[in-house]
This record gives C-alpha cells, structure tokens and sequence, in this order.
C-alpha cells in the first residue's frame, strides 16, 4: 500500500473516534444533537422571580420564548449580585460544573459592581471589573464553550426635557473594551435599552418597569416605584431585544430563534413558589 493510501486508511479509521471525542454534540452516544443550554451569570435584572415578588420579572425567564427547542436556558442569575460577589459565593463555579462544549454563558453585570461603597460588591470598572469577568470568559472557554458578554440594561431615568439618561458610567464601555480585547461577542444591551426607552418615554416605559399602585398587586399593597426591574412587559421586551443581539452578532442563527416579531403574551409568565 503506497503512503497517500495508508495516510487515507488511517484518517478514515480516526473518524469515529474524532466524533466520540465531542460528548457535548452527542446524545447518550445515540447520535442524536443534544440540546444546547444557555447559561445566565447575573443580576437581578435577568434573574428568576418567585410568587412572592410577583409581577417583578427577570429578562431571563423570558428568553426560552424567543429560542428554538435546540435551547434550553439555565437561568443563575442572583438578586444583588456584582461580577465578584457571584464569584466569591461560588456561584460561577457551581454554574461551570452545567457547561459542555458548544454552549453559552451569557455574562450581565454592572448594576451591582457600581455599588463601589459595598466591598463585597463593588468594583472599578477598568481595573477588578475585567478582572472578575475574566473569570468567566476563561471558565467558558476551559469547557469549550461560548463566552457573551452583556452590558447592563438600563433603568428608567430621564432628564427634564424627556431625555433618557445613562445610569452605568464607565462599566459598559469598560466590558466594551474588554470584549474587544478578548475576541469575545459583546451584546450592548445597555444602548438597544437606553434607545428603546427613548422611544417609549417616560410615560411609555411605566409599563415596562415595577411600577404599582397601591392595592394593584397583593405583594405590594402599598404600591411600587421601581426604576430598575421589569414587569412581564418588560422582560419581555429586553428577552426579545437579547435575543436579536444574539442574532445580529451571529452568536446564535435564524434557526436557534423564534417569534422575534411575533407577539408573547404577558400572561405565559408564571412565578413558582420558592
């Protein structure tokens, strides 16, 4: 047998085992795609919300409405956490030990970092910031999988003449900078938000927000001006406009996502007992 045969024969009997070396693609050795899972590390703008809280809607538990059943979402996002304090819980690490290969860890946060008076939080956004989402970008990559970078949504805040206004300083542009630097997908959740409450309004986005009247829901008799975290409206509005992003920087492809201009009713949104 001459050596381009050998080389042939040899490549040819490597296949399988090329094919077994990638469990994450596989199911139970059956062949069959196993479905890929999206990983949310987060705050409390994107995390699941319980019946005590309710209507307060993280984006998270909206997102598996905008994606094809090849997906699943495994939602960590944590009420109050920054990018170091959810490490220092453990709780990246404990989201690492649910990635394969082939999926995403979608990476939010800002809104906690910036609480700079908190040592068990706060950040600087040039220097422990990207240092702490290095943490991520390194752990997804380790299991072959996909890093995403999220700027923080932004809250409702407008000036005077109606304007809406940036809350975040320099922690969306240092995640900016970061992304750039790593070669790591970046979904500037941060300006679509900002835009899109422009277009609504400070009237507009009442709806979007946890904004209550008195004796409007059992869980705050007393009403609720909240500024930061989302009715279902809301959350479905910054699920939709991820999963766009998603799309627009090729992370995900039309096949992976559905109803991106079909309307989801507020009522598919439950909250479990804790």
């Amino acid at each position: 047998m001459s050596l381009t045969r050998r080389r042939t024969a040899a490549a040819l009997l490597a296949l399988p085992l090329a094919f077994a070396a990638t469990p994450a693609l596989a199911d139970g050795g059956r062949g069959r795609p196993r479905p890929r899972t999206l990983h949310i590390a987060g705050d409390s703008t994107a995390a699941q919300k319980y019946a005590a809280a309710a209507p307060e809607t993280g984006w998270g538990m909206a997102l598996p409405f905008f994606l094809g059943h090849s997906l699943t979402v495994a939602n960590h996002a944590m009420n109050g956490r920054s990018s170091k304090s959810f490490i220092d819980e453990g709780r990246l690490t404990a989201l690492l030990e649910g990635v394969r290969g082939g999926d995403l860890v979608l990476i939010q946060f800002g809104h906690n970092d910036e609480k700079t008076e908190d040592p068990a939080r706060g950040t600087d956004p040039y220097t422990t910031y990207q240092e702490y989402l290095r943490q991520y970008i390194q752990g997804a990559r380790e299991r072959r999988a996909e890093p995403v970078l999220i700027t923080p949504v932004e809250r409702r805040r407008f000036a005077e003449d109606g304007t809406a206004k940036p809350t975040h300083g320099e922690y969306p542009a240092a995640m900016r900078a970061l992304a750039a630097e790593e070669g790591v997908a970046l979904l500037d959740l941060q300006a679509l938000s900002l835009a899109r409450w422009q277009e609504l309004g400070p009237d507009g986005t009442l709806a979007y927000f946890n904004w209550l009247e008195p004796g409007e829901s059992p869980n705050y008799p007393d009403g609720k001006q909240d500024n930061t975290h989302f009715r279902p409206r809301g959350a479905v509005e910054v699920a939709r406009t991820t999963a766009r992003a998603l799309l627009d920087g090729r992370v995900l492809a039309p096949r992976d996502l559905r109803r991106l201009d079909a309307p989801v009713p507020e009522a598919w949104i439950t909250w479990p007992q804790a």
